[in-house]
């Protein structure tokens, strides 16, 4: 037995170094793998990321680092990554902003040609909601309030061109009203105004949402995914609410420079498949808001290949 383990490690070591001296590469991956998070750190994009790799690292057999580069809605992070190795030991965690930004900014360094799709791992609702005192039942309420209201009503928007402040703006343009940003940095500065009724309204990440509708202090009218979420299933999506045009998803997954090896795309593949479909993965998606959503290389581009045309035409319909 000693012999034969011997014997093994010896021929591992000879294929390496026989590999190394002719200058082929290792097999993928042979060394710690970078993902990087364009939100900050401890938010719910981090989260799920985390509840992902760390079965990920046990089905590649390396470890992954996860690093937060927040800032400047995703730019920051896509900018980096658009620039790495195309090597696989990279990789950026994608969102609606890997579409969106490049539609609304025009000085971006990179493009979503800039990146290989991977996998679509997770999705996460988003509710519009209001203040528990708020005399709405129904979104069509809201709708014909915020038609008569003068001056226009005003909501929080936890930033220009996130998935949440784009749902409000095609809402606005599909009910034909008007409505106010407020501009607050991210979605949980924005609470505290929200229950004690200072706005009246805004599209708020179920990570954020979630307890203060579960204890009454905040009403969900809809969600604003395309199907209803196991969370709140008695909340409307917000097509079942009447304004199908203003849906808008939120959705995560990865990305690999462009021009990375199709055998190590189609590993990580394998692999995040494989950690999305374990029960503690799935679980800790779903205590971070979130729930399983896995799409393979080939549907993941053309998932976003078509959010990319909706969301341009969403973008053309609300720029004034």
């Amino acid at each position: 037995m000693k012999s034969t383990l011997v014997s093994l490690v010896l021929g591992s070591v000879s294929w390496l170094g026989l590999s190394l001296a002719h200058g082929a590469p290792p097999p993928y991956p042979s060394k710690p793998i970078t993902v990087i998070v364009p939100f900050s750190a401890g938010g719910v994009v981090d989260v799920q990321t985390r509840a992902v790799t760390q079965r990920l690292a046990v089905e590649l057999g390396q470890p992954i680092v996860v690093e937060a580069k927040s800032g400047a809605g995703g730019n920051i992070a896509a900018d980096f990554v658009a620039r790495a190795a195309a090597d696989g030991y990279t990789l950026l965690v994608s969102a609606p902003y890997i579409t969106l930004n490049p539609l609304l900014e025009n000085s971006l360094r990179w493009s979503p040609k800039s990146f290989a799709p991977v996998a679509r791992f997770a999705q996460s609702p988003s509710y519009l909601v209001v203040p528990a005192s708020s005399p709405v039942q129904s979104l069509k309420e809201f709708v014909q309030l915020a038609k008569k209201a003068t001056p226009p009503l005003q909501f929080a928007s936890g930033g220009v061109g996130t998935t949440q402040d784009m749902a409000v703006q095609m809402l606005q343009h599909e009910a034909g009203i008007r409505l106010e940003a407020v501009l607050y940095k991210g979605a949980p500065p924005m609470i505290p105004d929200l229950l004690n009724a200072v706005l009246p309204m805004s599209v708020v990440p179920s990570s954020v949402a979630y307890p203060h509708i579960l204890s009454g202090r905040l009403r969900a009218l809809a969600n604003t995914s395309g199907s209803r979420s196991t969370q709140l299933p008695k909340v409307p999506t917000i097509a079942e609410a009447g304004y199908p045009g203003s849906t808008a998803l939120s959705w995560y997954g990865l990305h690999a420079p462009a021009g990375t090896p199709p055998e190590i795309i189609q590993k990580l593949e394998a692999a995040i498949q494989a950690a999305t479909r374990t029960p503690e993965v799935r679980e800790r998606l779903v205590s971070a808001s979130g729930e399983e959503a896995f799409l393979n290389t080939a549907d993941f581009a053309h998932f976003v290949k078509t959010d990319a045309q909706r969301w341009e035409a969403a973008v053309k319909a609300v720029k004034p």
